[in-house]
């Protein structure tokens, strides 16, 4: 499982409040904390007004460069915000981009500048009409952004598609839409991951955190790929390394017994 940490996202409130008192200290820890609880990815969020978002995201890639080496997912809604990021080469080892969909030309503005090189990108399943209900909508937008990815050149296996989970709460057939599209998605293309907001499942619910580990066993046994999550959760990450090993992605467990002796789950031995 290829884990995003979620951690430093403006639409927090306290990493909005460190974003608007420059507080540094909070992002180096958050960072620190996430790369230290084994995430692949480090989600760089400035979510702010667009007037102010560029100054900030490149405040928060130096922070968190200077403090850990996991590479960065940078994440916007504005293509062009990113597309300037990339081409002015403020990230310093390839990371993530976050993201694309088949609204406008963000495809076709991002794929060329990372076509061939190691950088991965998230692909939303919207276009214009917004996110469907339907699964196979959404899979039908997947198929026209792993072929535009592969048109670009760039490498499919680096691509992760998010089939954007819905709430539960307002669509009760939201888990097995999420199953239905990690597997149609798959048949189409094996070597394409996907990708989730797990927590998005559990949105106005009740006790939100045995929704959200019921919905990441679900769809790891579906054949998830990674997640944007809180790496910092031990039960949530205990509930990856178990479910890996059931569903025998970690044959004998092995993962599952080296995450419990390096203190992973937050178990006294």
């Amino acid at each position: 499982m290829i884990i995003i940490g979620e951690k430093i996202n403006g639409a927090i409130p306290s990493v909005k409040k460190a974003i608007q008192e420059r507080d540094a200290e909070l992002i180096r820890a958050r960072t620190k904390a996430q790369a230290e609880a084994g995430a692949d990815f480090l989600d760089c969020a400035p979510s702010t007004p667009t007037d102010v978002e560029y100054d900030t995201m490149c405040w928060l890639i130096d922070i968190m460069q200077d403090t850990a080496e996991v590479p960065l997912c940078i994440d916007s809604p504005d293509v062009q915000l990113l597309k300037r990021i990339l081409e002015e080469n403020k990230v310093k080892r390839p990371g993530m981009v976050n993201s694309v969909n088949e609204e406008g030309t963000k495809c076709e503005t991002i794929f060329p500048i990372i076509a061939g090189t190691e950088w991965n990108v998230i692909g939303l399943t919207c276009d214009k009409d917004g996110i469907p209900l339907d699964a196979q909508k959404k899979i039908d937008i997947a198929k026209r952004i792993i072929d535009k990815a592969d048109h670009y050149g760039v490498k499919l296996s680096n691509v992760h598609i998010d089939p954007c989970v819905m709430a539960l709460s307002t669509v009760p057939g939201a888990m097995e839409d999420f199953k239905r599209c990690i597997q149609g998605i798959h048949e189409y293309a094996p070597e394409v991951k996907v990708t989730g907001a797990i927590s998005n499942i559990s949105f106005e619910m009740p006790a939100r955190r045995y929704m959200n580990a019921g919905c990441m066993a679900y769809a790891i046994q579906a054949g998830l790929d990674s997640a944007i999550m809180d790496p910092c959760s031990q039960d949530m990450m205990g509930i990856i390394y178990a479910s890996e090993a059931l569903c025998m992605q970690d044959k004998g467990g092995r993962k599952y017994n080296r995450a419990y002796r390096a203190g992973r789950f937050g178990i006294k031995k």
